[in-house]
Formats: C-alpha cells, structure tokens, sequence
C-alpha cells in the first residue's frame, strides 16, 4: 500500500482531492494542473511545463502574471485592499475608470461602473437598460453566453448549462445568432444574409414582443461559448440603425472578446459601430476578478441610486492590476501582438483543413479568436464532440493545455495569451497537428 501510494502523481493526488471537495457541477474543462506560471507557459504539480492555449479561458492575454501587474497587485495590497468604494471612495479606481472611457469611448461623454464579473456585468447593463428605457423585455440570441447568475443564465442559449436551474427570469426573448456559413448559405452573399436576419428580426416584433417594450438587444459580436461565429458587419450597421429607430439600448458583450484578442480593444471597432452600453471581463486584469460595464453617460445616469453595484465592486486591489494591465497592454501593442498571433493560427488552421478535411471543418473567428469544428468523415454537418474531447485530452498527455467551445462541443478554440513567443506558439500547433491524425 505504501510503494502504491508513492506512484501517485501530484496530479492525481490533487484530482483526489477534488472529488472528495468539491461539487461535482463544476465542469472539468481540460485534464491539467497548475503550480505556477508565465507568458503563456504552465508549471504543473509535477513540475512538467505546459503551453497554454486556453488562458484561462480568454483572461490572460497579457500573459501569466505580468511583472507590473504583479509589482502593482504588491503596491496596493500594502496600502488599501478594502473599503468598499461606497463607503470611501480611492483614486485608483478613477484613474481605471479614466482610462477605460480613454480606450474606448462611447460617444462623446461616457460613464463606467466596475464589478467582479462578466456575469455581474451583463446583470448590470440589464437594470440600466431597462432603467433607461422604461421597458422590460431584452432579446438574446441563440448560442449565445452571459454567465452563470439568473439574469446571465436566462440569457445564456446552451441548455446544459441550466439545467434544473429554473423558473428563469421573465422577458427574456431569443432569436437566431446570424451566422452566416458559406457552405451552408450557398445561394445568398454575406451582405444579402445578413439583410434576411434584419427583416426576421423585424418580423419577430411582430410576432413575440413589441420593439416599443424592449429594453435592449444583448449580442456578442464573436460568440465565445458559442463556437466563435462572427456577425457580418452589415447586419450590425443594420441592428444599431434598428435600435436607433425604435430606441432599443443596443448592448455589446465584450467579456472575451475585448482587449486585443481580435487584434482591437474592442471586437466593435472592427463594425465602425458604438453600442450603447457594452461590458468587460476577463484579460481586463490579468486574473483578478474585475468586470464593467460602460455606456453613454445619459444612459447609464438613468440608473437609480443603489440599483447597481455591490460589495467589492471595484475592489482596489483588482483595480490597480486592471489599470497596470492595461498601461502595460499599451507598451507592448497588444492589439499588433493579437493581429499577428491570429494570422499564425489562422494560416496553420487552414494548412490543418486541407491535410485533414476528415476532421478539421470550418474555421471561424476574428483575429486571434480562433476556432474549428471537428467533424466525423469530412462532413461538415456533423459534430463530433468526442474526437473534441480526445483533442483535448491527448493535447493535454502532450503538453498542451487547450479547450472546446460550442453548442454541441464540437469547437476546438485558441485563446492563448498574446505575448506568446512564436516558436511556443509553432510548438504549441505542432502538437496539436500531430493529434488530429488520431481523432477516432
């Protein structure tokens, strides 16, 4: 018993340790530990040291603990960790929230509010948004993901993710995601599709909820849980002239697709369109729980009192990272860095469909937000969620940490930080070649 036990890994004897502790419904999304880390490199509880393409599901793209932003972390945890900035205000969360609306204005005058994350965000433009307009209801799309709370389970698309969480909440309308897949929409031009999707939509007023009691219009421009579909740009030039005209509050969830992952601080500069009110999580602090939510100051002054906020809303430790984060974003060009990591993945996967067209289907994303279907013969129609499974795992026995995305967990997606070295990254896509060959 005791030479058997010796031959446990740390690894296992961490998993071990999970079952006995923790619920269950927390998902194991790739087989990996984690000691310590940096860049886009994982030491493991074994000392083994592995490539991240996961980062931490989209958080790090300014990699794993950036030296200012853990110099900055140390500064003002000897100062101040909590205060509660309703309670006395600081001025690191000014200066966050001075550069935030410096990044990414919202018009001419704009207003921040920051919480702990990108579910509380979504939660947030909710209230302002119904606030703003005296309406209720707000329309969701299909495939789509905004946490975990009520509100955000509500809006989220994927059944699985909800099961037995019910009643939800009221008013919550959803429609079709206008993807538009070539392969499939053989006979219309992108520009035509995404006429088509407007006109539903215009339809859908009439035929499930008023445009005149909707508060918003919730939509990722690159869904992230989703499967990485893109919006064509004309339908959103189109949703924001419908908002527009019937004085909906158009609503961008950037929680993973902000901050240089589609090679922009926001996926909507590329869609020349400002949204009304939009919200942030993930690589916004390299890792400390911070989220926001921004908006046309009119609109987010609507919001009574008390209505939004919380307890560490802002905290002041994860506002000063956030800020050394994005100071530090800034120095190194993170939005040049997200161009050419994306163009590298996108030219590997492309080289991956034509040498393996029985298990690489289409590639979909923006810049560096990059994903592709894996399908069972070449077909692709099907879903093959446990070849996806086998990638990640096999990836994983190799020294690769990356995970799955899409409705039907078919979607094998890079979010690898941005500052990864590029003979890493090749390293990191050759064992990822060298696994699709063994896809069942």
């Amino acid at each position: 018993m005791e030479q058997l036990f010796e031959s446990i890994t740390n690894k296992q004897a961490l998993y071990q340790r999970r079952k006995k502790l923790v619920p269950n419904a927390l998902g194991i999304f790739n087989p990996s530990t984690v000691d310590h880390a940096y860049g886009a490199t994982i030491i493991d509880a074994d000392g083994h040291e592995l490539i991240d393409f996961a980062g931490g599901i989209g958080v790090l793209n300014a990699g794993h603990c950036p030296p200012p932003v853990v110099q900055a972390i140390q500064d003002q945890a000897e100062k101040l960790i909590h205060s509660s900035f309703n309670v006395a205000l600081y001025e690191v969360y000014l200066e966050l929230a001075e550069k935030m609306v410096e990044l990414l204005p919202h018009g001419d005058a704009t207003k921040v509010m920051f919480l702990n994350s990108g579910a509380e965000a979504v939660e947030n433009a909710v209230k302002i948004a119904r606030q703003a307009t005296k309406r209720q209801a707000i329309i969701a799309f299909g495939g789509g993901f905004h946490g975990r709370t009520m509100m955000g389970m509500t809006l989220t698309s994927k059944v699985t993710y909800k099961a037995g969480c019910g009643p939800f909440a009221p008013e919550v309308y959803r429609i079709d995601y206008p993807a538009y897949r070539p392969h499939i929409h053989t006979e219309l031009t992108e520009d035509e599709f995404a006429a088509k999707e407007i006109q539903k939509l215009k339809t859908f007023f009439k035929t499930n909820v008023r445009a005149e009691d909707v508060a918003g219009i919730i939509i990722e421009l690159v869904q992230g849980e989703g499967g990485f579909f893109v919006a064509p740009k004309a339908y959103v030039t189109a949703l924001r002239q419908l908002c527009n005209e019937t004085g909906i509050m158009l609503i961008f969830d950037e929680v993973q697709s902000g901050f240089g992952r589609t090679g922009r601080w926001a996926a909507y500069e590329h869609y020349g369109v400002i949204p009304d009110i939009s919200t942030w999580a993930k690589s916004m602090g390299s890792g400390m729980p911070i989220s926001a939510v921004m908006g046309k100051a009119h609109i987010m002054d609507a919001a009574a009192p008390s209505t939004v906020g919380g307890t560490y809303a802002g905290n002041p430790l994860a506002c000063a990272a956030s800020l050394a984060t994005l100071r530090y974003m800034e120095d190194i060009n993170i939005n040049a860095l997200g161009e050419k990591v994306g163009k590298m993945v996108r030219s590997r996967f492309e080289y991956f469909q034509q040498k393996y067209p029985q298990v690489v289907g289409e590639i979909r994303g923006l810049g560096a937000m990059l994903a592709f279907d894996v399908i069972t013969d070449g077909n692709w129609n099907s879903y093959n969620a446990a070849g996806t499974q086998h990638i990640i795992n096999t990836c994983a026995e190799r020294g690769l940490v990356v995970i799955s995305a899409g409705v039907q967990g078919n979607v094998i997606r890079i979010l690898s930080p941005l500052v990864i070295e590029e003979k890493l990254l090749e390293k990191g896509l050759d064992i990822l070649e060298g696994v699709l060959p063994l896809i069942p």
